[in-house]
């Protein structure tokens, strides 16, 4: 598994096995080369795939352990496949801690906007609430801490960072992400009348643009 993450693999349940990887990137790369392989007809039988920040859960598997002893003579590439679908969300970059995170980039607050919409993220893992996509693609040199207290009212649409992802709420929750933005209409992330009721599944590839008209702008 030459430049491959490395991972280890153990059963879940009789058909169930849990794959867990060293950190985020790893687990994006290789929850994006499962999904390629089973594109492609490749992948033994697995009935459901569940990413999560380090692990990648593959249920309805006949034969974990055969599939765990496969697993390592996997190649998979860095950083994910540069395929599948790519959601272009728009942004007013108005949040209520826009300047704090200028500040931790060390960058004036307009330049933030900019930073932002410069990258193609991708959905690692879905959690938190219903809709809520974790998305990775920041460098490490963007990323930042928690609120050290957090809110009890974050809106629906608020776009938001925290460690190394990005997201986007798709209903007014509590929260502790830094607030940078807001997606002017929200709705379309969670509608459980679709066939995918999460507009940001896990595998799906996301760009933040500036809401056309609406100019980038520090505070709330």
């Amino acid at each position: 598994m030459t430049g491959s993450p490395p991972l280890s693999a153990r059963p879940a349940g009789r058909h169930a096995l849990l794959v867990e990887l060293p950190d985020a990137e790893g687990t994006a790369a290789f929850h994006a080369e499962v999904l390629r392989r089973r594109a492609a007809g490749t992948l033994p039988p697995v009935r459901e795939i569940v990413p999560g920040a380090r692990t990648v859960l593959l249920d309805g598997v006949p034969d974990p352990e055969a599939l765990a002893r496969t697993l390592t003579e996997w190649a998979v590439p860095p950083g994910g496949a540069d395929d599948g679908d790519v959601v272009e969300i728009a942004v007013r970059y108005d949040g209520p801690d826009l300047a704090d995170v200028a500040a931790l980039w060390g960058v004036a607050p307009e330049e933030v906007a900019a930073r932002h919409t410069s990258r193609t993220y991708r959905v690692a893992f879905c959690g938190f609430a219903p809709g809520f996509g974790y998305l990775t693609g920041l460098p490490p040199r963007l990323h930042v801490p928690r609120r050290s207290t957090p809110r009890t009212r974050v809106p629906a649409g608020a776009v938001a960072l925290a460690g190394p992802y990005s997201a986007v709420y798709p209903r007014s929750t509590p929260g502790g992400w830094q607030l940078i933005g807001t997606m002017p209409d929200p709705r379309p992330l969670w509608d459980p009348t679709r066939e995918r009721a999460a507009l940001l599944a896990p595998g799906t590839r996301v760009r933040f643009v500036t809401a056309d008209g609406i100019p980038a702008k520090a505070g709330a």
